[in-house]
């Protein structure tokens, strides 16, 4: 996959726990505590777009912590394809805690 036809998502894009100067790219209400990489593509996967991952990569303002990165197939703006992946996110999240909350 060539550079320009991907967009570069990381998980701090949708962390909760980040503000906006620490790369947080979604607002409150389409961010979730702490996402994995394994969360995020879940969620690229479940939305039916062309990925790769990148386990061991550091993101710039943290480099020290190897979150990992997820290089996806561009189809439309970085900003439509953040929002969608957020809200899918969003949605993974709420069934987990459904399912948890049946087993207790």
């Amino acid at each position: 996959m060539r550079k320009q036809d991907n967009i570069i998502i990381w998980p701090t894009y949708f962390d909760l726990t980040k503000t906006r100067k620490d790369g947080r790219r979604v607002p409150k209400s389409l961010a979730v505590p702490t996402p994995t990489i394994l969360e995020v593509q879940n969620a690229v996967q479940k939305l039916g777009l062309k990925y790769a991952l990148r386990p061991d990569a550091g993101y710039a303002r943290t480099p020290w912590l190897k979150a990992g990165m997820l290089l996806v197939a561009k189809t439309e703006s970085k900003e439509k394809t953040i929002s969608k992946i957020a809200k899918q996110l969003l949605k993974n999240r709420s069934a987990m805690q459904a399912q948890q909350e049946k087993k207790h």
